[in-house]
């Protein structure tokens, strides 16, 4: 295996440049010439799929001393280890890095910056990076672990059983962990023009001068503001009206200002209608079809470099296409009618133990769930090991999700927002706190953003909350362990906080419910308390 992937092949990614790092990364996730082993008569677990979900359900079974058969046919550690969140959080670290080195002089007296940066070199780092964290994922690794790895085309032939390069692995339990890959839409012109996903970008060696993003959500934003912070002429496309639509409306404000701010022209609530060669140019035409405007800096002028409009219509000239309109379940060639199961556009049917309608047969990660995060695949796959090797009878729906998406400042979610409370039936009570209202985030620069906490009405009982700021998802923790503990806010109130740190601003919160029992009935007690003892 050369380059990594099977050009064209539902599930399959190319991982180029061939360089000493990438090569390295293979020889891991992929190593060129692996001897599939003998099957053993009869394996407790077969997992099919060594991302997250399937990682983890296979080393989890083996250290438990089940006989576990883990089958891939492309890469070990799925897209977050080869194109998701490592290569992803690389590069949007390099680009915060030179976004605040621009910024130092202006915001704190620090040294002004010359000479222009190297994409390349922070792409390489990248690469070197992903290198080394890969062993972690490896075959070899694996089989250390006392697992039979499998590389190869895995397919059901039976209730019971996996074929995989003309093997045939028995199975007492199976669990589908096949994940998910980068949705494409059905855009005239769009694969003869060429474009990218997060499936490609990360292969890139040289900045696009002009980048257009098809999709508002996590990935679109994300990827939006770092190639933008790198000095490409990047346009965000997205149908919706609102960036990230199922977040906060204020949160999606913010982070909406951050990108206009770093160069992001936003086109929202338009839709691609096709794409076009014009010499060595990609033209994306597009309509305007939900209501939105156009936001942020122009992306150029004049013809053939920048979005030209004309009533709702309007086309964009640019270097690369990246499509990042959401994720497809990976259930083709797997044979899961010879398996009893069923699975949809949507992926694979579980119940609420992540069983299929084989009772032998279990999914979780990405194919089989809504919320597809690596922590999510990893949690599910903790729960398969329960229900399928024991008798369990963990649900999934009893999991507090959180989730978070890094663009700078950073959105933080979990549990349920407002409207999904109270479409649930509960009467909420929200609380927002500024960060501009919190010391630390005021000294660091950092004071854009908010901690809204909704509560059940007329308790300290959380429902959910979102937090707005550069380190969201590090400063998410404490309301994770609250809605999980079933931890009032009521005790976060009497919880001793570092100051000064941007985490007060729960502790904040948490003292502004507090002032809110202070009812003018409990006042005027306090006040006769006070006369009395005086």
């Amino acid at each position: 295996m050369s380059d990594g992937a099977a050009a064209g092949s539902p599930g399959f990614f190319t991982v180029e440049p061939l360089d000493e790092h990438n090569r390295a990364l293979l020889a891991n996730v992929h190593p060129a010439g692996w001897a599939n082993p003998d099957p053993a008569p009869r394996y407790h677990l077969v997992v099919v799929g060594a991302g997250t979900a399937g990682l983890v359900s296979a080393a989890g079974a083996a250290g438990l001393g089940a006989r576990v058969a883990l089958v891939e046919r492309h890469l070990m550690g799925g897209d977050c280890l080869n194109v998701g969140c490592v290569p992803s959080k690389g590069v949007i670290r390099a680009a915060r890095a030179w976004h605040e080195a621009r910024q130092a002089a202006g915001r704190f007296g620090g040294p002004a910056v010359a000479g222009a940066p190297s994409f390349g070199a922070a792409m390489e780092r990248m690469r070197r990076l992903r290198a080394g964290i890969s062993p972690h994922d490896s075959a070899e690794r694996f089989r250390s672990l006392g697992i039979d790895v499998f590389l190869g085309e895995g397919r059901f032939v039976g209730p019971d059983a996996v074929e995989v390069d003309g093997r045939r692995l028995r199975f007492r339990r199976a669990v589908i962990a096949t994940g998910a890959r980068a949705g494409v839409p059905a855009v005239p012109g769009l694969a003869e023009a060429g474009f990218r996903t997060n499936e490609t970008i990360f292969n890139l060696t040289e900045l696009p001068r002009r980048l257009a993003v098809v999709g508002c959500g996590p990935i679109g934003c994300e990827l939006a503001q770092t190639f933008a912070r790198f000095g490409s002429e990047v346009t965000l496309f997205g149908r919706a009206t609102q960036l990230l639509p199922r977040e906060d409306a204020d949160a999606a404000a913010v982070v909406a200002a951050a990108l206009a701010r770093d160069g992001v022209r936003l086109e929202l609530g338009t839709v691609p209608r096709a794409v076009r060669l014009q010499g060595t140019e990609k033209v994306l035409d597009f309509e305007r079809v939900g209501g939105g405007a156009s936001g942020g800096p122009a992306a150029g002028g004049g013809a053939g470099s920048g979005a030209g409009t004309a009533g709702n219509r309007g086309a964009l000239a640019v270097d690369e296409i990246l499509v990042a309109i959401g994720r497809r379940p990976n259930v083709e060639g797997l044979g899961l009618e010879a398996a009893g199961v069923r699975s949809t556009a949507r992926g694979v049917e579980v119940d609420d133990r992540l069983r299929t309608g084989n009772p032998r047969i279990f999914a979780c990660g990405d194919v089989a769930s809504r919320f597809q995060f690596t922590h999510v695949a990893d949690a599910q796959a903790r729960l398969v090991i329960q229900n399928a090797l024991f008798f369990g009878r963990a649900r999934a729906s009893a999991l507090t999700v959180p989730w978070c998406t890094y663009t700078s400042p950073e959105v933080a979610h979990v549990g349920l927002s407002a409207r999904d409370a109270r479409g649930r039936g509960f009467e909420v009570d929200t609380l927002t706190v500024p960060l501009a209202e919190n010391d630390r985030a005021i000294l660091d620069g950092e004071e854009e953003g908010f901690l809204r906490v909704h509560l059940r009405h007329g308790s300290d009982t959380i429902l959910g909350a979102t937090l707005v700021a550069e380190h969201a998802g590090d400063m998410l923790g404490e309301l994770c362990l609250a809605i999980t503990q079933g931890i009032g806010l009521g005790s976060i109130a009497s919880v001793v906080h570092p100051y000064p740190t941007q985490g007060e601003v729960l502790k904040k919160a948490a003292d502004t419910w507090r002032r809110g029992k202070l009812t003018p009935t409990v006042q005027k007690l306090f006040g006769w308390w006070f006369r009395v003892f005086s």
